[in-house]
């Protein structure tokens, strides 16, 4: 899917002050060309990450410009305080050269293991890095969870259907998800008293440095005050 989107050029040095007008500064880069500094509104960018992501082309328009840039994000900068966006890079596409792009996975259906057999299911990455041309890149790939019966079901990557024109550049044994078995009331037993001998080291731990502290004030409170000690000796 391809989304459109316009933006308008800026000048350097002026991005504080656009994102006091609710605005997000950018830029658009690209094999070839020289960096723009661009624009967008607050509000709108933000809608269109959320449903674009970093895996869907962008129709890119600059405003005054007629010609469509096609765009990916590339980069997202964030205010670590706040945690809204600051800034945002979008990286100019050639449609006619193979490119890696990270796309996300969507876990679809339920797992019979988890459903049935009360396990709880577990997912090693929430992406996978693929080669392919524009042309063919999708936005997300479907994992359904159903196949994850038993607990000895894994879905590796080499199990995947790999979409037409997409190549998985990660290794074919790799794990996607698996549902783990819920713990025995031995297991669990087992893991409390791990917990409590780890309490108990802490305080004898603890309890020894105290009393190594007392120990070592009480050394200092019964030395002897030196010139004390020499007027005796006279």
């Amino acid at each position: 899917m391809t989304f459109t989107f316009t933006v308008s050029k800026r000048e350097e040095g002026e991005a504080e002050a656009l994102r006091l007008k609710s605005m997000v500064p950018g830029v658009l880069y690209g094999p070839g060309t020289k960096p723009i500094s661009i624009v967008a509104d607050y509000n709108s960018f933000a809608k269109l990450y959320n449903t674009a992501g970093e895996s869907s082309l962008i129709d890119l328009t600059i405003d005054g410009e007629k010609n469509t840039i096609k765009t990916l994000v590339q980069d997202i900068q964030y205010d670590p305080v706040k945690r809204t966006m600051i800034h945002f890079d979008l990286r100019r596409i050639n449609m006619n050269k193979e490119m890696e792009v990270v796309v996300e996975l969507h876990f679809i259906n339920e797992s019979p293991a988890v459903k049935e057999l009360g396990g709880t299911l577990v997912k090693t990455v929430e992406g996978l890095k693929v080669r392919c041309l524009p042309k063919d890149l999708i936005s997300e790939i479907n994992i359904d969870m159903s196949v994850l019966k038993t607990f000895d079901d894994i879905i590796r990557l080499k199990d995947m259907v790999v979409p037409s024109g997409l190549k998985f550049m990660e290794n074919p044994e790799m794990a996607i998800a698996k549902v783990q078995a819920p713990l025995t009331e031995e297991q669990i037993k087992a893991m409390e008293e791990e917990g409590k001998k780890g309490v108990e080291v802490i305080e004898q731990v603890e309890k020894k440095v105290k009393e190594e502290e007392v120990a070592e004030e009480g050394a200092e409170g019964a030395k002897p005050d030196a010139k004390k000690e020499e007027k005796k000796k006279e």
